[in-house]
């Protein structure tokens, strides 16, 4: 039942799929779309079908069992992430903002603003466990062998203070567990009076009565799920976790079946395969020397050898061949045909078709070498050049001005995983499957292109050698040897000259926020809205976590090599640094100018850790090099007292080695700045492509926020606690001041006494006054700096018409070009 749920799920994800490849690809090409607004809505529409299938493929990917079905899901997942990721960009390229709202998209396609979140695959960490697992021991062997080697002696005075600590320390923890026993007894005893046997007796049975209703409660549960499990009616957790470890045992299952498969058909077919082939071959050698009266050239390892004399032939090469075929019969109508000739093609035509190719490929060749260079020439390319112009002049030829899509480097994978469902998966019949395991028959078809392959190229050595004796012996038998082919000079050119290996001999979810409902509505109306968290959220998602978590998205994808994340302090920044290390098991490097104060010093020392750092990178990525208070290593002017920590020591190296990383390479450099205003602007946008703005929540994520952080701290939220009440007099707020706030009431006491005394928003009045908000100029300020980015510069055009994107009319600029 649970697999043909989900194999549905697929099946339905796959229609949807093919509607849209359908109108992606489709007979002949789109016409470019002058207006921006309808092009943005076509684009958004795709996004947010394409985030549907995305969403199906996921939970299909993590749930279906059968190894063979989940190779070429996660195939097909791996494209529609990745033609997410680049439908993204092109919105961002075409509204110039990080930032979009698709309510009317949303409305139309009737979904709800829950659809658009962004799914991480879990198949990131599950695929990785193993491997985090190891990292995680290197690690703690590391910090061993150097805690080993940094520990020295203490001094008496050192040792004292340690001790002297320590022992005040637990003093006051002694205190406040014994102040915190004198308050839970007064509590239970505040109200009560003296007892006597019958109440003691009645406090016994009641007791007794709780304790045997709780064991017999935990016994008709267990029997409940052992009955469940019997008729395979688990819940939905139970089933997720069983699935998994089905698809752990399926798996290696599969992978065993692969290597015993191959010997088998290696041992068992592997030579009849071989004879088959040397007998094809030979007896092309044979055609080839009938035709011609000569052996044929063997066709080179590099062109596929012996695999290219009977390679399937394409359409478009069909009509070719069909077209020589033509051309050489109309010129031995015209040319060749005499008496003598005629006969002697109907007595021997595929001798006489081939000598007459011959013969006519020559008499080009000739005619080619013949033909006068210099004025002709020219002559030919003037009237080329004035037919174009001539073509530019009528504006039918010319290429219409407007609005297109950027080209995919996805949708051929999409092409050929949709294509491979519809030929083996979508009529498949599996009645005699039940349990889902892998098909034997699947294994051979693909494993025997595969060992084909690999003894093609043992025949083709054999058979090159038997030519050649061939050849031999028929030059021998005329009494002349053939001159011995030349061969081809190598390519290669000039060696490329290695990096120097400076170190040869040695070596999100829980970020809370509403989605903005407004958003196309406010601009529609002239007015730039704030992003919300969850806006936030979503962008961090595609443009670190799948990226990262894919090397197949991250290869083709458009290439994100470092992002800033910008914002006042406490709205989440390092928190979203760690969520995509979490969601991705990427590894974490902090290159903040407070943690390198004082390390690696000089020149020299700068570039050395700067090449260990990502060289490290590279080797265990994915990896995330974080790089705290970025603004500081921009700074128009060092404070005087952070002149000591050097904090610009990095500016101009960094830069130089982020151009190194390249597509493999799954290495993402982030920043965060609370004060970027400080820092020059045209340098800090030059470091980072992609610039995030953090604005402080919203109402909508702010109630969210109380909800979820008071239940997380232990506190219960009734209807005595007004959170509406809570979320508006905290505008202004960061979730870092709302997590402070929380903590310090929901003490363990407080936490105790909400039975008797519930939560109410008065109570985080007084602590959340105490804290100084982020005002609305401070929050414009940011709006304003980041109005002045290379994005923002290019929305504020767009808002004015001033369009520099739009590509100029062919005609018109060039001739102004040229007067300059």
């Amino acid at each position: 039942l649970c697999s043909r749920t989900y194999n549905k799920l697929w099946a339905g994800a796959q229609v949807e799929l093919s509607s849209l490849l359908t109108q992606e690809l489709p007979p002949q090409p789109l016409r470019p779309e002058r207006d921006r607004v309808v092009f943005f809505q076509r684009v958004a529409t795709l996004y947010v079908r394409y985030l549907q299938i995305f969403r199906q493929l996921v939970e299909a990917h993590d749930q279906v069992v059968h190894p063979q079905k989940r190779s070429v899901i996660r195939m097909i997942l791996d494209g529609v992430m990745g033609r997410v990721l680049e439908l993204k960009n092109e919105m961002v390229e075409k509204e110039f903002s990080e930032y979009h709202y698709m309510d009317d998209v949303l409305q139309d396609l009737k979904l709800t603003p829950e659809a658009i979140e962004i799914p991480i695959p879990r198949y990131f960490l599950s695929e990785r466990s193993k491997e985090i697992q190891e990292r995680k021991v290197m690690l703690t062997n590391i910090f061993n062998i150097m805690d080993s080697l940094l520990t020295r002696s203490l001094s008496q005075e050192e040792a004292i203070k340690i001790i002297q600590v320590a022992e005040r320390a637990r003093q006051g923890r002694l205190r406040a567990k014994l102040i915190g026993e004198i308050h839970r007894v007064m509590d239970r005893q505040w109200g009560t009076k003296d007892t006597g046997p019958d109440d003691i007796e009645l406090a016994v049975v009641c007791i007794q009565r709780v304790w045997r209703g709780y064991i017999q409660r935990k016994r008709t549960k267990r029997a409940r799920e052992e009955e469940l499990i019997f008729l395979g009616m688990v819940s939905q957790m139970a089933n997720k976790v069983c699935t998994r470890t089905k698809q752990e045992e399926y798996e290696e299952d599969y992978q065993k079946s692969i290597v015993a498969i191959t010997n088998k058909l290696r041992v068992v077919e592997g030579p009849e395969m071989m004879e088959t082939m040397k007998e094809q071959i030979r007896q092309w050698f044979i055609e080839c020397h009938d035709a011609t009266g000569s052996f044929p050239d063997y066709p080179d390892e590099e062109e596929g050898g012996s695999a290219l004399i009977f390679a399937e032939k394409t359409p478009q090469q069909v009509q070719h061949t069909f077209n020589q075929i033509y051309n050489t019969l109309h010129a031995f109508t015209v040319i060749h045909l005499k008496r003598r000739e005629f006969f002697f093609f109907f007595e021997n035509p595929y001798v006489f078709f081939f000598q007459l190719m011959e013969e006519i490929a020559a008499k080009e060749e000739e005619e080619a070498n013949d033909k006068p260079k210099g004025k002709e020439e020219k002559k030919d390319k003037g009237k080329k050049d004035k037919g174009k112009k001539d073509k530019g002049k009528d504006g039918q030829e010319e290429e219409e001005a407007g609005l297109k899509m950027l080209p995919s480097a996805f949708l051929s994978d999409l092409e050929v995983g949709n294509k491979t469902f519809e030929d083996v998966w979508q009529n498949r019949s599996e009645s005699t499957n039940f349990s889902q395991r892998h098909e034997a028959e699947l294994i051979k078809e693909e494993k025997r292109k595969e060992i084909e392959a690999e003894i093609r190229l043992k025949v083709d050595e054999l058979m090159r050698q038997e030519l050649a004796n061939w050849k031999l012996v028929v030059d021998k038998d005329k009494g002349t040897r053939g001159n011995p082919k030349k061969k081809k000079a190598s390519k290669s050119g000039k060696k490329k000259k290695k990096d120097k290996d400076l170190t040869a001999d040695s070596c999100f979810l829980l970020f809370l926020g509403d989605y903005s409902y407004l958003g196309t509505t406010l601009r529609q109306h002239d007015i730039e809205p704030m992003p919300t968290l969850s806006d936030v959220r979503q962008v961090l998602a595609l443009y670190a976590v799948l990226p990262l978590g894919s090397q197949v998205v991250h290869e083709k994808a458009p290439l994100i090599k470092a992002i800033l994340l910008a914002g006042p302090a406490g709205v989440g920044k390092k928190m979203l640094v760690h969520a995509i290390c979490q969601e991705t098991g990427a590894n974490l490097f902090d290159l903040s100018p407070l943690n390198i104060a004082g390390k690696y010093p000089g020149k020299s020392g700068l570039a050395m850790m700067l090449h260990m750092v990502f060289k490290v990178a590279r080797l265990m990525q994915p990896s995330v090099i974080w790089i705290g208070d970025a603004e500081k290593m921009f700074y128009k002017k060092v404070p005087k007292e952070e002149k000591e920590l050097d904090p610009k020591r990095l500016k101009k190296d960094l830069p130089k080695v982020l151009k190194s990383i390249k597509g493999e390479d799954r290495v993402l450099v982030v920043g965060t700045a609370k004060d970027p205003l400080s820092a020059d602007i045209k340098s800090l946008c030059k470091m980072y492509s992609k610039i995030i703005l953090i604005p402080r929540p919203d109402y909508g994520s702010r109630y969210i926020m109380w909800e979820q952080l008071i239940r997380k701290n232990g506190g219960e939220v009734t209807k005595a606690l007004d959170l509406s009440s809570l979320a508006k007099i905290s505008d202004g707020y960061t979730p870092g001041h709302l997590v402070q706030v929380i903590r310090s009431i929901l003490t363990e006491r407080r936490i105790l006494q909400q039975a008797r005394r519930p939560l109410t928003a008065a109570e985080f009045v007084a602590p959340l006054a105490k804290i100084d908000p982020v005002f609305q100029n401070e929050e414009e300020a940011l709006k304003n700096w980041y109005a002045k980015t290379p994005l923002g510069k290019k929305r504020a055009k767009a808002a004015t018409g001033k369009d520099e994107e739009e590509a100029p009319v062919k005609g018109k600029d060039v001739k102004k070009k040229g007067k300059k």
